[in-house]
């Protein structure tokens, strides 16, 4: 069931490409290459167990720590209202 002018189904639609666009944007930065010894900011070894653990990573934990902080996410607004529109 829609509402307004949106055919059937549409609300549905919209949920899933919500999600499906959460997923694919969860799933960008995972590296599947492998990984550095050492750290390509601070030049530094990294850790065998992290390189283990996160395959293909190229920082240490530091330097990873700093990068996350300065991550800034976007998105699309999905939000039905009119309020969410205008902004």
């Amino acid at each position: 069931m829609a509402g307004g002018w949106t055919r059937d189904g549409a609300v549905l639609d919209q949920i899933h490409d919500t999600i499906l666009e959460g997923v694919l944007t969860a799933r960008a930065p995972m590296p599947a290459a492998v990984g550095a010894e050492d750290c390509v900011e601070c030049g530094d070894f990294i850790p065998e167990a992290r390189r283990r653990t996160l395959p293909g990573v190229a920082t240490c934990g530091p330097c990873q720590s700093s990068r996350v902080s300065r991550v800034i996410l976007g998105g699309v607004n999905r939000r039905g209202s009119k309020d969410s529109q205008l902004r």
